[in-house]
């Protein structure tokens, strides 16, 4: 694992944080201190998942496969086999939202997760799959995650798009440059982009030493 803003559309956006104070409800702010997860904060929700439920390779390899490829809930549960080249150990993205598409490099967990989760399954189109042998629904995939977080005890609410903050946070702080996040992301404005290197720690590191 050591290799380890905004949500999606509006059916899965909650409201927005002045809509929130006049129904009553928290604001984002309120409800967590931040919208990322931490890459050992990820582990343990991975941990979580593959402990509850009956489908924990399916659950556990959805959250890396979320996590290391930045993907929104819809770009996960639209994945299909046809997009995974086990030979070059690639996997193609299709970005919603307008974003850029691209092809990414598979680590060597990930590739034993899908390799097993394709011999576990029937033929089918998709990876992500239910038991009726369609795709996963956004709600479920809220559902699952939401309740691994609660699960793996992380002391705020969780929600999937976290995991693609939590992807570009992981890069930033890693040192990959703004631009590449960019691309690996598909942002189409270096503007959402900036927001990871910006609050990445590493600029202010040994200022005191």
């Amino acid at each position: 694992m050591a290799k380890i803003l905004a949500f999606e559309d509006n059916q899965q956006s909650p409201p927005d944080n002045n809509l929130r104070k006049v129904l009553g409800r928290p604001t984002n702010a309120e409800r967590r201190s931040r919208e990322h997860l931490t890459p050992d904060e990820v582990k343990n929700l991975m941990k979580a998942a593959g402990d509850i439920g009956r489908h924990r390779l399916r659950d556990r390899t959805l959250i890396l496969i979320m996590f290391r490829h930045g993907l929104r809930v819809s770009e996960a549960v639209d994945l299909q086999w046809d997009q995974v080249n086990f030979k070059a150990g690639t996997i193609h993205i299709n970005r919603l939202k307008k974003g850029k598409p691209g092809t990414h490099y598979f680590q060597g967990d990930e590739m034993r997760a899908l390799r097993r989760l394709r011999r576990e399954q029937t033929r089918n189109p998709f990876i992500f799959m239910t038991e009726r042998g369609g795709p996963l629904t956004r709600s479920t995939v809220n559902k699952l995650i939401e309740r691994a977080g609660r699960n793996a005890e992380i002391e705020f609410p969780v929600h999937p798009h976290m995991l693609r903050h939590a992807c570009g946070y992981y890069l930033a702080n890693k040192g990959v440059d703004t631009r590449t996040i960019q691309d690996y992301l598909g942002h189409i404005s270096i503007a959402h982009t900036v927001r990871y290197t910006e609050l990445s720690p590493n600029k202010f590191k040994g200022l005191w030493s």
